[in-house]
């Protein structure tokens, strides 16, 4: 029986306005330009340190102590604000249901920090049984690097052959290609099909619906 492993932000969950809001907010207050919500496609991925990193400008004489306290700023705010805008995508509930209903484990792998990806999860997919569901943790390398995936799977004894990565960036697909695991994008994502396919997903669907059917085929 296959496993599926997904991401969260962008894949299970568009958190897009509520981040770069919390990021605007930060950013607003220390006096620095703020971004369309929009151009957050692109910083969200990495973990919360490299997206405000990604946020302000190039030019921020900030040292590592300024720039840890603006992290810590950003996600406290976004720890306070984090349902203001955010909804599971059409059809998610459904789809994570009928693999749940035929048998197939489930699990959410995020680079969003643990306990925030661990509350947000609570809050959206409590009717949905989930095996394990793991955020960025300190001495734990973030994605793409394979660690925390590779844990995962030997908790649950599931083996690469047998596990699924679902994605919404090239981030994900890399994940799932250091893990040796087949690697599946989601278009409808932050990042879109072309992303994915440049960085060679096994499978691209454009539907939650697809993913009951892409269990018996992948």
């Amino acid at each position: 029986m296959k496993a599926f492993f997904f991401d969260l932000d962008g894949t299970l969950l568009d958190t897009l306005a509520d981040i770069g809001r919390a990021c605007n907010a930060i950013l607003k207050k220390h006096g620095y330009p703020t971004h369309p919500l929009p151009q957050y496609r692109l910083f969200v991925g990495n973990g919360f340190g490299r997206l405000m990193a990604d946020a302000l400008p190039a030019d921020a004489a900030l040292d590592a102590q300024a720039k840890a306290l603006l992290v810590e700023e950003a996600r406290q705010y976004y720890g306070l604000h984090m349902y203001d805008c955010t909804r599971p995508y059409d059809g998610v509930i459904a789809a994570l249901e009928d693999l749940s209903a035929a048998g197939h484990p489930l699990a959410i792998l995020s680079n969003k920090p643990d306990g925030l990806t661990v509350e947000i999860v609570e809050r959206y997919f409590s009717v949905i049984p989930l095996s394990l569901v793991r955020g960025a943790k300190k001495d734990v390398p973030l994605k793409p690097q394979p660690h925390a995936l590779l844990d995962m799977m030997q908790t649950m004894h599931t083996s690469a052959s047998q596990a699924l990565y679902v994605g919404d960036s090239n981030i994900d697909i890399l994940t799932a290609r250091n893990a040796g695991v087949t690697s599946v994008g989601v278009s409808w994502g932050f990042r879109g099909a072309e992303e994915l396919r440049k960085a060679g997903a096994d499978h691209i669907i454009d539907t939650p619906s697809q993913l009951p059917t892409l269990a018996k085929e992948a």
